[in-house]
């Protein structure tokens, strides 16, 4: 049995800088035709300069690799219409980031006032650049994301023509507010997908499997399978692959992310098979949907998987993935 996916795109990822991006972002260019790069580098990218210097780093390491890097800024409530209006053809949304809520956020918001983001919101509406949000309060770990929903709602109230992503949701609360506002949008991660907070931390615990936001209950997975697997026209799938050092994850203050980037299409094609989803949706949600809501045209580029059983390596570089020396059912068998 084989897959044929036609440019898959990955709307959530994070690449980092250096060494590491050298190490990873390969292992995405390769299967992927495009994804959002994340801008929460050490400093953050907030500048058209680094934009264009972060996006020519990106490339150099991809190589040959026919993959589009769809670049975002950092979120900050002082950017001026004059300046998003220049930098506007370089970037394909804008990241906001609670203060401190996950890795390289201090210099996020710390407070959602609507009358102090009017001006750059409403530039950012006028000028149809989508504002993602890593949607956190600073509350109890496992209702941040619920109580956050109002924020968004607020959100989605006071700016009516801003698409709004709510990135990498893990709750029923999040599926709900979908249906509530034409406005508002979700990425999905492989890992909440599949895995609940019994996995990170109900026996021994699973360094590699901890993540922001963490994995949640059975009933908020199974709302996310719901709209996944159905390939509801407002979700899309963003890895939120988050490449740490073996040694920052298997330490005390273990970092937060969970690297699937060179599995993740392999993986997903075995989920919608175990769940009897057609392939036509698997496409719509690595694909599809994502075209039609970020309005984006990625090179094409056809993966075509087979269901013959690998094993996950160890390790990436310094990197620990996702399955690491597991066996998964699916593995790519060329990309054209």
């Amino acid at each position: 049995m084989h897959i044929e996916l036609d440019s898959p795109l990955d709307m959530h990822l994070h690449l980092r800088d250096g060494e590491m991006l050298a190490t990873v972002a390969p292992l995405t260019s390769h299967s992927f035709s495009g994804a959002i790069i994340m801008p929460n580098l050490v400093p953050p990218v907030t500048t058209r300069e680094e934009v264009l210097a972060y996006k020519e780093r990106i490339r150099t390491a991809i190589g040959e690799d026919r993959f589009e890097p769809y670049m975002t800024l950092f979120f900050k409530p002082t950017y001026t219409r004059e300046f998003l209006e220049s930098v506007a053809d370089e970037i394909t949304a804008i990241k906001l980031y609670p203060a401190g809520i996950t890795t390289n956020s201090e210099g996020g918001v710390s407070g959602f006032d609507i009358e102090e983001l009017r001006e750059t919101l409403g530039a950012m509406s006028d000028l149809g650049i989508p504002l993602c949000i890593h949607g956190e309060t600073g509350g109890f770990v496992m209702d941040r994301e619920a109580q956050f929903v109002p924020i968004y709602e607020k959100l989605a109230t006071a700016f009516p023509d801003l698409k709004i992503i709510m990135e990498h949701i893990t709750t029923k609360e999040s599926v709900d507010a979908l249906g509530r506002f034409e406005n508002l949008y979700a990425t999905i991660t492989l890992h909440h997908l599949i895995i609940t907070l019994d996995d990170v931390a109900g026996g021994m615990l699973r360094p590699h499997l901890f993540c922001k936001p963490i994995a949640k209950r059975p009933e908020d997975r199974e709302a996310l399978l719901r709209v996944a697997l159905k390939a509801h026209p407002k979700v899309m799938f963003g890895s939120d692959s988050a490449p740490h050092p073996k040694e920052s994850k298997e330490c005390p203050g273990c970092a937060a992310g969970v690297f699937t980037a060179p599995i993740a299409l392999q993986v997903l094609a075995e989920l919608f098979e175990k769940h009897g989803a057609p392939v036509e949706n698997l496409q719509k949600f690595v694909s599809g949907n994502a075209v039609n809501i970020y309005s984006v045209t990625p090179p094409a580029k056809k993966v075509v998987l087979v269901k013959k059983e690998c094993t996950v390596p160890e390790r990436y570089g310094s990197v620990v993935p996702m399955y690491a020396g597991e066996k998964i059912a699916y593995s790519i068998d060329k990309v054209e």
